[in-house]
């Protein structure tokens, strides 16, 4: 096309369009999509999203569709929520976007006071950015800068100790920490080296151990990773609670406690990267929160904004910050940042949406649903190819398995999760998998009758695809 030069000679173009030339043609000519097989997404009929309306998103032909992974597990009081949409107007009013380089504005001020109001008690400090994946780097880089710049500097500790599967993002030093190996081997050789210690995978431990037997020796292995390394590790990384990219692994009860206990133990940080699980997903406005832990880094965003806008935040101790702390001839600077980080709109969305967990009371009428997914969840454990049922708060996870009894997956190449999650799509569900592990993660604005709905149609898109059965 060519390149326009004002409205009307534009508008000349576009009307010249051939009529086969619509959105869906100029998707599949120009947009790189995410995480998609390209020939795949080119040979399929795109689905144009146009609306959302609470729970659910609106096609371009008027189909509605459960939104049933929260819009990519950001969405939290639902599509179009007129407390944060009023926010979002009220803000364009006065300012869309100002720097945080060098001067302030009221919304990221008033937002990092509530933030620090409702975090775990002695994260007193908040750096804004875009999206999780930054999140985590900041903690990163200013981990590594920290233990050169405190009181008693320990330039030695330049090590980071991640989980197997770990998932933190998709920039560099996130993904040097993460162990998705089908996402992140491509890129070794630009990556730092990390520390790995085993994912405590209770339904396929890598130890072969069992619970409730195993003592949780799962942080005895990364306790032993301490000590054959003394005085190396910067930073533990983890998700707290629950790691998502890699299949929904549901820690079990004492993991997160017990690895703050290590890290204070061989004086490590602890990097909690909340991106996914922050914001009530698991029952608590933060995970960190359901084993008491106050990590040296929290990692916000996704569910910060409501699933509204871009931002995040990432959130640290007054002992860290003061490691930064003097004039520009000090040479303390942390010199990272994002054009956009504490955007304004963002943040006044990010502020309307916390009072309406407050107004709405939110965490409190998240348990009579959680109550009933548990409920609901044990129909899949029926089903001949369910391995495995996996629940933390309002997420779940359904992996599905060729061989119930050996644990035996399908095939890659099959595809199974994604069959089933296209044939969801017919039934007016959008769910997506992590491989054959099915995600549950709806907004948690989700009502009773909405998230029978959406379970009803997830078993029958089972039982067809792995049963050949047909209600």
């Amino acid at each position: 096309m060519q390149n326009p030069n004002n409205e009307s000679e534009r508008d000349t173009i576009l009307n010249q369009q051939p009529p086969g030339q619509t959105i869906r043609d100029w998707d599949r000519a120009h947009v790189w999509h995410p995480f998609t097989a390209l020939a795949d997404w080119e040979a399929s009929e795109p689905l144009v999203i146009e609306r959302g309306e609470g729970c659910y998103l609106i096609d371009d032909r008027g189909r509605r569709y459960l939104d049933g992974v929260s819009s990519l597990w950001c969405n939290v009081h639902g599509h179009r929520h007129p407390a944060l949409d009023e926010a979002l107007r009220r803000q364009i009013d006065k300012l869309a976007h100002s720097t945080l380089l060098g001067v302030t504005h009221a919304p990221a001020a008033e937002l990092a006071h509530e933030l620090v109001e409702r975090a775990p008690m002695g994260l007193t400090r908040v750096f804004f950015s875009d999206d999780g994946a930054t999140a985590v780097e900041v903690a990163l880089k200013m981990t590594f800068q920290y233990f050169r710049q405190k009181a008693k500097p320990e330039p030695q500790r330049t090590r980071f100790l991640a989980l197997g599967g770990g998932y933190h993002g998709d920039t560099l030093g996130d993904v040097s920490v993460g162990g998705v190996e089908r996402f992140h081997a491509m890129f070794g050789p630009l990556l730092f080296p990390a520390l790995r210690a085993p994912a405590p995978h209770c339904y396929r431990c890598p130890l072969g151990l069992k619970r409730p037997d195993c003592a949780l020796e799962c942080l005895g292995a990364v306790e032993r990773i301490l000590d054959e390394h003394p005085g190396e590790v910067a930073a533990i990384v983890v998700e707290p609670l629950l790691q998502g990219a890699a299949g929904m692994i549901v820690h079990p009860e004492g993991y997160l406690s017990g690895l703050r206990a290590l890290s204070r133990r061989h004086g490590a940080l602890l990097i909690a990267d909340e991106v996914a699980v922050g914001f009530g997903r698991t029952g608590t406005l933060f995970a960190c929160a359901r084993e008491d832990v106050t990590p040296d880094f929290l990692c916000l965003a996704k569910g910060i904004t409501g699933g509204y806008l871009p931002l995040a935040a990432t959130m640290t101790t007054e002992e860290v910050y003061s490691a930064f702390y003097g004039r520009a001839a000090d040479g303390k600077t942390f010199y990272h940042g994002h054009t956009y980080g504490g955007n304004p709109l963002g943040a006044a969305v990010a502020l309307a949406n916390l009072r309406v967990f407050d107004e709405e009371r939110t965490l409190e009428s998240l348990q009579p649903k959680i109550c009933r997914l548990t409920a609901r969840l044990r129909d899949f454990t029926a089903l001949r190819h369910v391995g495995d049922v996996r629940q933390l708060g309002l997420i779940a996870g359904v992996e599905l398995v060729a061989d119930r009894e050996s644990k035996t997956p399908f095939a890659w190449s099959e595809q199974v999760g994604a069959k089933v999650c296209a044939r969801a799509r017919h039934e007016g569900l959008l769910i997506r998998p992590l491989g054959d592990v099915l995600v549950i993660m709806p907004p948690l604005a989700i009502r009773l009758e909405q998230l029978d709905e959406m379970l009803d149609v997830m078993i029958r898109c089972v039982r067809s695809v792995t049963e050949g059965a047909d209600e």
